[in-house]
């Protein structure tokens, strides 16, 4: 820019910074040999049914503009899917609308449903782009750390929120199988966030993405519970293995999927037809590919948190999503916090891992992996981890 241009830009924007998950991946990008356990990459390929149906597709010439709130033939089959899978009694295409993977989602439903000052509440720790979107869009966060409750939301907790803020709190964003944590929640604990949320009028986000990789427990949608006020957000980036594709759903009543259709207009017009129509064999002949992927997801969970159980980590009790959110030892909590540790254990121990910190400021000594990825880099991971923890208790003693 010349000296002499002085129209500002929006002030927002330059006041904020690159979200911890995403600084510390960058950060890590300069080190090698590095075994990443940080972002939420499934380690599967797309199912063959899915890339022979693209394959199709492009000799088919699908490549103009597709519809702009997307195919309907796609957003039957994803009703219709959804239905089967979690029983959310939707009528047909009216219901949903196709977007650029949950992160579109998550902004349209925000800029759909929020005016500047209102607010939101958030338990934490949580996905930090949320935060991102709320403040570009000038809403404003009440953030409810669950840490005391074994990382879950509770009535009581947001009973006590809404008593104390002077906020006009019109949205809650709820996130289950939840990312960071694993955690997610019982048909009873849902039922009763349902009856507080309808007894104070609050319109709930439902971030369901991780809906299909739950182990050990059934997953029940809040759509089922407190339909009117719900919008449920979810796609295929986890349960197909198909981050690359960007394909995300918004689900709810006919009224708010015409509104957020009007948003998401302004943001990405439509996904490519290609893109849609592997989205559509997705969801239809390669349905079963979540099937597939559950099970090994759980077993590498399993390994995960008896190695780093043994390692002095406390590890909770992660029922679904892909992740681990561990307290650090105690001996190691002393004298540092999660994003040092995580960072000494990147430079000296060759894993990298994303500090707490990223999540909330409470978790600071605490460090989430993936686990998603592959057998063998996972035990190198743990073999390196429970190395390089055995080394540096050495030097303490």
């Amino acid at each position: 820019m010349t000296k002499d241009f002085i129209q500002p830009i929006n002030q927002t924007v330059k006041a904020m910074t690159i979200d911890g998950l995403t600084g510390f991946q960058k950060k890590l990008s300069g080190l090698d040999d590095l075994v990443y356990l940080t972002f939420g990459e499934p380690g599967f390929n797309v199912d063959d049914r899915v890339k022979q149906t693209m394959i199709q597709a492009i000799e088919d010439d699908h490549s103009h503009y597709a519809v702009a709130e997307g195919d309907l033939a796609l957003r039957q089959a994803a009703v219709d899917y959804y239905d089967r899978k979690f029983d959310l009694h939707f009528h047909g295409p009216e219901n949903v609308i196709v977007t650029s993977g949950v992160t579109e989602s998550i902004y349209a439903l925000f800029q759909t449903l929020l005016t500047p000052g209102d607010g939101v509440l958030i338990p934490t720790p949580s996905y930090p782009p949320y935060f991102a979107a709320i403040n570009i869009i000038g809403g404003k966060m009440l953030k409810l750390d669950t840490t005391s409750n074994h990382f879950k939301l509770t009535p009581e907790a947001v009973e006590k929120a809404l008593a104390e803020t002077d906020l006009k709190v019109k949205v809650v964003l709820f996130n289950y199988p939840s990312n960071p944590t694993g955690v997610t929640y019982t048909e009873d604990e849902l039922k009763a966030l349902a009856e507080v949320f309808k007894k104070h009028q609050i319109w709930v986000i439902s971030d369901e993405i991780y809906a299909e990789l739950t182990y050990d427990v059934k997953h029940m949608s809040m759509m089922n519970l407190l339909p009117d006020q719900t919008v449920l957000i979810t796609g295929l980036s986890k349960s197909h293995a198909m981050t690359g594709y960007r394909i995300g759903f918004v689900m709810g009543s006919e009224a708010i999927i015409n509104e957020v259709g009007k948003v998401h207009d302004t943001l990405t017009f439509a996904l490519p037809q290609v893109t849609q129509d592997g989205a559509r064999a997705a969801v239809t002949i390669a349905a079963d590919a979540p099937d597939q992927m559950r099970p090994i997801y759980q077993r590498r969970r399993d390994y995960a948190m008896q190695r780093m159980s043994d390692m002095g980590f406390d590890v909770g009790n992660p029922q679904g999503a892909f992740y681990i959110f561990a307290k650090i030892p105690e001996d190691f909590s002393a004298g540092t916090d999660g994003l040092q540790f995580a960072w000494d254990l990147a430079v000296e121990g060759g894993v990298g891992v994303a500090p707490g910190i990223a999540f909330s400021d409470a978790t600071a000594e605490y460090i989430r992996i993936c686990y998603a990825g592959d057998d063998e880099a996972l035990a190198v991971a743990m073999d390196r981890m429970a190395a390089w923890i055995e080394k540096k208790r050495a030097e303490r003693a």
